[in-house]
């Protein structure tokens, strides 16, 4: 009896089972009711809320395309020729030429294709209208705050943030702030990633406040609907789906040092003639932060350091500036400090000419100038010579990562009409060619290094996050520019692109000291932890007054001892970003969705479940209102004051001070804050003379 109740228990399970799929598979894709001369309407069932409504205002259709100049919208409802277990596809057959549209359900998530049927035609572009409710929020696209030239992100007075709503991002690389993804996330339980590398716009209610209106370009839409209630979830899949992202090693989650040029000067900072084999400038960074007891696990050198005019011939290394150069590498080695190298996408040199001979390349904005010569790296025979004699020959000398600068439409051409060596046309491949680049370094340097190194690129697109971690470009160093700084992290965080740093202070030939300040405690609770180029000098010789920055040496040696004991905490962040796709820092709404506060608190974030971090980047306020989420007990790591989540709670701080808070429970154990401060400010007291630490290295 208890059988067969079992039995009939699960057969009425499997039968509900069954019809819910039934269901949700017919109901996947539902047209309005509108005539042959009226725009097309449709919504996709969400199960998880409001239905995605793609709407027609009337003049414009919810879809349409650009074909020879001309914009037109579909009208009526389409044919349904076919319901497969999984596809279903429909046919504007009253349209001219005929259009297609294929949906593919993949568990609750939707693929879709639209197309014209017949392949000899191609459209300039495809246009989609989705319905926008008034509080919608959006976010995602692109790490700047606004589009148009990079400075508009940090201009004085700016006041869009994570929120995209009410802006137009266009989707193609633009130097050197240049993080993009075709996809974004809105609170109304979707996300909507466009795949392909082809360029578009997306308007985010600025044109019309009532929709979100779509362009891209290419002969054919493709494009993922994820639906979920759980923003977290949006982002994991797709992260996920165009990952997973890289992770490196754990030295690379320490704090890092480098300067925009390395001069061989025959005197130190103070006046100490130099005795060192090695270049003064690195080895003054190195001594002086030992001596102050500064921790650093990894030193980068940017260009220039090849001969040649510009600094970057044949991937060699000019003795003149960096003298010695193997065996300083095994110097630092010593020190536990890995080395970094600046690269380009370009060659210069002999190589440049080989480059030539060979067809390994693109027609760049200035081809042939300077003797500059940009790698085709859609050619599988340029990326094994490039990387051969690029990364590979440095790697084999010491060197454990690159940055990689360009890349991100500064000597891209773009045209519909020049081809690459795989056939694309340049236009379809621009926001493509930073993948391929750090991908062509990445197996370069791969088969040398193992998993012992680390990629550093600036510009990203889809699937960039599989090769290497991210550089956010040159940003700026007024207030704002830290501001765009915070955004920049949270949109990557969304974007699928977790290991994440930024140049602390900014890019620039003078830092603002009071912005640096803050910034050195937005870099520790980074996923990157890197600091310069400060002047291009160190804080304990500075060209502004004092020239000896006793308050921000300080402030860098607390920062830095107290990165350290993350590092371990960041690295098993890292790994749980590569298997799940959530991003080790995090905006409040990816795990708190159904609190109002979440969604508007832009400023704080959490850094994994543990840390909540709140950013002050004004300049002149000590004073911050902080919401804790509820559920938890929150410890301030100034204070010691313990707070009960589900409250705004007003916190102090001092330019040196970033407002952090431990979940109580936590297994992560950190130094006392303001004991390490205080130890930070007398061990930084002392004015070290160069004379002396050059000669405990017994030159």
């Amino acid at each position: 009896m208890r059988k067969n109740l079992h039995h009939n228990s699960y057969l009425i399970l499997l039968m509900v089972f069954l019809i819910f799929q039934a269901c949700m598979h017919n109901e996947n894709v539902r047209f309005q009711n509108v005539g042959n001369d009226a725009c097309t309407e449709f919504s996709i069932y969400n199960p998880f809320g409001e239905e995605v409504r793609f709407a027609s205002d009337g003049i414009e259709g919810a879809l349409g395309y650009v074909l020879k100049g001309d914009t037109l919208w579909l009208k009526g409802k389409p044919e349904k020729i076919n319901s497969g277990q999984e596809t279903d596809t429909y046919r504007w057959l009253h349209n001219e030429p005929v259009v297609v549209m294929e949906v593919k359900q993949e568990k609750t998530d939707l693929l879709v294709k639209i197309s014209f049927e017949s392949e000899k035609l191609e459209p300039s572009a495809w246009l989609l209208n989705i319905a926008a409710g008034e509080e919608e929020f959006f976010t995602g696209v692109f790490e700047r705050v606004v589009d148009g030239s990079q400075r508009e992100s940090w201009k004085e007075g700016i006041t869009t943030a994570l929120n995209l709503r009410g802006e137009r991002v266009e989707v193609k690389l633009k130097p050197t702030v240049s993080a993009y993804a075709p996809f974004y996330i809105s609170s109304e339980n979707y996300g909507l990633f466009v795949q392909g590398a082809w360029p578009g716009v997306i308007d985010f209610c600025k044109e019309n406040p009532d929709r979100v209106s779509i362009l891209f370009e290419g002969p054919a839409l493709k494009l993922k609907l994820y639906l979920d209630k759980r923003p977290a979830e949006l982002v994991k899949r797709h992260a996920l789906e165009t990952g997973p992202s890289f992770v490196p090693p754990k030295w690379a989650f320490g704090p890092w040092r480098w300067r925009d040029e390395h001069n061989h000067t025959p005197v130190y900072f103070d006046g100490t003639p130099v005795e060192a084999p090695y270049n003064a400038e690195i080895v003054e960074d190195v001594l002086m932060m030992q001596a102050y007891d500064i921790p650093c696990t990894a030193y980068w050198i940017d260009r220039p350091w090849s001969p040649g005019e510009r600094g970057y011939d044949d991937f060699e290394i000019d003795e003149a500036r960096l003298p010695a150069f193997e065996p300083m590498i095994s110097w630092l080695n010593r020190k536990e400090i890995e080395l970094m190298m600046w690269i380009g996408p370009f060659v210069m040199g002999e190589m440049a000419k080989t480059a030539l001979e060979n067809n390994y390349y693109l027609i760049s904005k200035n081809h042939i100038s300077r003797n500059q010569v940009l790698m085709d790296f859609t050619n599988r025979d340029a990326c094994k010579w490039w990387g051969e004699n690029g990364p590979a020959k440095l790697a084999r000398m010491g060197v454990k990562g690159f940055k990689l600068d360009r890349a991100d439409g500064e000597k891209l051409t773009d045209s519909l009409h020049l081809i690459t060596s795989s056939g694309i046309s340049y236009r379809e491949n621009y926001n493509d060619y930073p993948v391929q680049y750090v991908k062509a370094t990445y197996d370069a340097v791969k088969p040398v290094l193992g998993d012992n190194f680390v990629l550093f690129p600036r510009a990203q697109y889809t699937g960039s996050s599989r090769y290497g971690a991210m550089w956010a470009g040159d940003t700026g160093n007024p207030p704002e520019g830290l501001r765009s700084a915070l955004i920049a992290m949270l949109r990557c965080s969304v974007m699928g692109y977790p290991v994440w740093g930024s140049d602390t202070g900014g890019y620039s030939k003078r830092i603002d000291r009071e912005v640096t300040l803050r910034w050195l405690g937005f870099s520790c609770f980074s996923p990157i932890m890197e600091v310069g180029p400060t002047n291009n000098r160190g804080f304990w010789g500075m060209n502004h007054e004092p020239e000896f920055d006793h308050e921000l040496l300080a402030a860098w040696r607390f920062y830095a001892k107290l990165r350290m004991s993350l590092v371990d905490y960041i690295h098993e962040l890292a790994l749980e970003a590569r298997e799940t796709g959530m991003p080790i820092a995090r905006p409040l709404f990816l795990t708190y969705p159904e609190k109002k506060e979440s969604w508007n608190d832009w400023t704080t974030y959490l850094l994994g479940n543990d840390l909540l971090v709140s950013l002050i980047w004004e300049k002149g306020m000590n004073v911050k209102q902080v919401w804790l989420p509820e559920g938890e007990t929150w410890t301030d790591l100034w204070t010691g004051t313990e707070y009960s989540g589900g409250q705004i709670v007003e916190v102090y701080a001092e330019p040196y001070q970033i407002p952090v808070f431990l979940r109580k429970g936590s297994s992560l154990e950190l130094p006392v804050l303001p004991t390490l401060f205080q130890e930070s400010v007398e061990r930084t007291a002392i004015q070290y003379s160069m004379e002396t630490l050059q000669k405990n290295e017994q030159w």
